[in-house]
């Protein structure tokens, strides 16, 4: 349906006096007064009369977005173990949405504190589309597998299998293997008037038992939990199986092996059934910087709550007793809309056991990353000089294609053995455990140099192993610090301070995906490594906010969340408008992971009414509405899934000719332009621009493998062309060719 519309679009500067009132940034309210942390309302509606509808609601978009991951798995034309991963990745991200997402909104509705959403639906009524819009995924999703998964896997002998199937020499070695590494750690929990309902853990997989005692002839309820720390799928026939074509490869679910055995647990006892269930809780952590004396040790008491949060999702097997449903509702306080019903197995997160199956004729050809042209002019895998040629020009990377070992890794890694360097600064938001990123601060430190890591202990989901690298970190005598009270420091920024015959030098790396080098082997980004000045006047000034004193900082290159960030683009977009009025080029392109802010929305909306045209790229969530007429009929908003996760930020302008491009670390969500610290950084060399500009051509054309937003709402994955062909993948593409593009990019 068509929408014609009506209401004016809020201008920029009507929203910085809403948010600040005189329009100036006011004072910090934390208890710290190291930078300007502006008032904000997190979920703001315009004033005036403006519809609603002209925005989409985040949380179906984010379901949205899930169910395009579902696609991929669908897709026949996949490599069927990447399509056994997406399945995977499904399951995980909607357990996070309900931790968080469900969880928040369920709490606030609780304490009286939810109010309507930028699209106009009540608190209310959010969490009942969720309900119908997760009941029907999680359905498809078990569909998939059953129907299409399973079959295809049993093709190539790859078997997940029931108990009564195994053979005796399989039932056996499965029975060894419970009596010496599970029935130790198992522990069954009886349930009356001695016993109350034990608390069930987040994500835990659970099996509800009823026994008889043949004396008293009484049924009696028990619950046993599947230990999260042995595999979630048993490999019948050894570690390997699975990894030579035509070989018979079974697994069968833990709780299967578990539940045959269950006579063990209880002895002089008779079991009379037993059914699979799965809670999943509020997670998300709420920790009172303003009164926390100390962050770190806030935080971890705080985790150790994080475990008995409220329920929000209770998932059984289809087979379940009625009456041991109705137990699980009533002692979990549960309502009957957040009970899924699926076939068993639940919890197909387990399904990465066998996506991760060595078959490489049923998985993505194997991608070895590149050392940058930049780098290395030889084209050998070892990277040279990282101090030279940044020196030279500044160097664009783009990961997974370029490799993170022989740039960003290597430039970290040269400045802890280089005797030249004298400090080294770094943010760190997710890293990995064996990370030698963190080896090489500790290096550095050991070596002498000054060394300040700035870790962001609140990353979600790895706040633990993050406390755990800062202490490595600080007893190898690096300075640590966690940032600013009140923000999430989300940018990723290295700063090198090298001495030279001229002076002290600084090296910058600024990037769009954090320092972990095993996700950086598939996700995509972008960084920038420069040797800039002005860059690194900018970086120093902002790790000089970071870690002490120095909230009216100005900078060049850079702007910075929560101050410059959301007004800087839309002063750019509002230039973009006044580009085009006087008939100069004007256009405006942004690849983001998210879309939420109404602010940059409603400037985006101006933009497009002003005949301007712009382009969005989005991975995920995006509630700007495209093609309204009157509205947004010159927005065109695409979505790119595949091998790799599209992670990187960009922003362009065509700026009357000159074309202006940004890239860092911030998506366009409320909690990023507000509630973080983060870092965009205006590229200065023209063939970088170029190739960037050249990029976002790739994403947006129409001969390009993506999903369309239209202007319900809905998206259309379009990959074939009308004549049954598939349509180019760009990340095939970028594979394929992006040597050459480069290569005549810079002649």
């Amino acid at each position: 349906m068509k929408r014609e519309y009506k209401g004016p679009v809020q201008t920029a500067a009507s929203f910085g006096r809403e948010r600040f009132g005189s329009g100036e940034v006011p004072a910090a309210r934390a208890t710290q007064d190291r930078i300007d942390i502006p008032e904000f309302e997190p979920n703001l509606i315009p004033e005036g009369d403006i519809s609603p509808d002209r925005f989409l609601d985040r949380e179906l978009s984010w379901l949205a977005f899930n169910a395009r991951v579902l696609e991929l798995a669908e897709d026949p034309s996949l490599f069927l173990l990447e399509r056994v991963n997406f399945l995977s990745i499904f399951a995980s991200n909607l357990d996070e949405f309900f931790m968080v997402r469900v969880a928040g909104l369920k709490r606030r509705i609780a304490t009286g504190l939810a109010v309507p959403s930028p699209a106009g639906l009540s608190p209310i009524e959010v969490l009942e589309q969720i309900s119908d819009a997760a009941h029907e995924l999680q359905s498809r999703h078990a569909q998939v597998f059953a129907g299409q998964i399973r079959p295809a896997l049993a093709y190539e002998h790859i078997h997940l299998v029931h108990w009564q199937e195994l053979d005796d020499t399989a039932k056996i070695a499965l029975s060894t293997m419970f009596a010496e590494k599970i029935f130790p750690i198992l522990t069954p929990l009886a349930v009356d008037p001695a016993h109350p309902f034990p608390y069930i853990s987040g994500l835990s997989l659970n099996l509800a038992v009823v026994v008889r005692n043949p004396v008293s002839d009484k049924e009696l309820f028990a619950r046993l939990k599947v230990p999260d720390l042995l595999p979630r799928l048993v490999s019948v026939d050894g570690p390997r199986a699975g990894t030579v074509p035509g070989r018979v490869a079974r697994f069968i679910p833990l709780e299967e092996v578990i539940a045959e055995h269950l006579g063990q647990l209880f002895p002089g006892m008779e079991v009379l059934e037993h059914h699979t269930f799965r809670v999943t809780r509020n997670e998300d952590l709420e920790v009172e910087e303003d009164d926390a004396e100390n962050l770190l040790q806030a935080l971890e008491k705080e985790l150790l709550r994080r475990k008995f949060g409220p329920p929000v999702r209770l998932e059984v097997t289809t087979d379940i007793n009625p009456n041991i449903l109705a137990l699980l509702v009533r002692e979990l306080d549960i309502e009957d809309t957040e009970v899924y019903s699926l076939p068993a197995p639940l919890d197909l997160r387990g399904l990465s056991i066998i996506g991760g199956i060595d078959r490489s004729d049923l998985r993505y050809p194997k991608h070895v990353a590149h050392t940058s042209r930049d780098l290395n002019e030889s084209e050998t895998s070892k990277a040279a000089n990282v101090f030279a040629a940044m020196r030279r020009r500044d160097i664009l990377l783009h990961h997974p294609y370029d490799s993170f070992s022989t740039s960003v890794q290597a430039f970290l890694e040269q400045a802890a053995a280089d005797p030249k360097v004298r400090a080294i600064k770094q943010t760190l938001y997710r890293t990995s455990g064996d990370s030698p990123i963190v080896d090489a601060l500790v290096d550095a430190a050991e070596a002498g140099k000054q060394v300040l890591a700035l870790v962001e202990i609140k990353a979600r989901f790895d706040e633990q192993a993050n406390i755990s690298w800062a202490r490595k970190l600080e007893q190898a005598g690096v300075h640590v610090v966690y940032g600013i009270v009140g923000l999430k420091t989300h940018c990723k920024l290295s700063l090198v301070v090298r001495q030279e015959q001229d002076g002290l030098r600084r090296y910058c790396h600024i990037g769009t995906g954090n320092y972990h080098p095993r996700t950086a082997r598939y996700y995509e980004d972008l960084g920038l490594l420069t040797a800039d000045n002005q860059v690194g006047e900018d970086l120093s000034k902002l790790f000089n906010q970071l870690s002490g004193y120095a909230p009216k900082s100005t900078f060049d290159r850079l702007l910075v969340a929560p101050r410059s960030v959301r007004s800087g683009l839309i002063e750019r977009i509002d230039a973009e408008i006044a580009n085009k009025k006087a008939g100069r080029p004007a256009q405006v392109r942004f690849k983001v992971n998210s879309m939420v802010d109404e602010a940059i929305i409603d400037s985006l909306y101006r933009a497009s009414q002003a005949g301007v045209e712009v382009g969005i790229i989005v991975r995920g969530i995006c509630s700007l509405r495209p093609g309204v007429p009157g509205l947004s009929e010159n927005i065109t908003v695409r979505s790119v899934l595949g091998r790799f996760l599209e992670h990187s930020r960009v922003f362009t302008f065509a700026n009357a000719g000159d074309p202006v491009v940004y890239i860092g670390s911030a998506d366009m969500m409320h909690r990023n332009l507000d509630r973080r610290v983060e870092a965009l950084v205006r590229l200065s060399n023209t063939e970088d621009i170029a190739e960037v500009n050249t990029l976002l051509d790739r994403y947006l054309d129409p001969g390009t493998a993506s999903w369309h937003l239209d202007v319900d709402g809905l998206w259309t994955r379009r990959h074939l062309d009308a004549d049954g062909n598939p349509l180019e993948d760009v990340q095939s593409w970028l594979l394929a060719g992006r040597s050459r593009q480069r290569s005549t990019l810079r002649r």
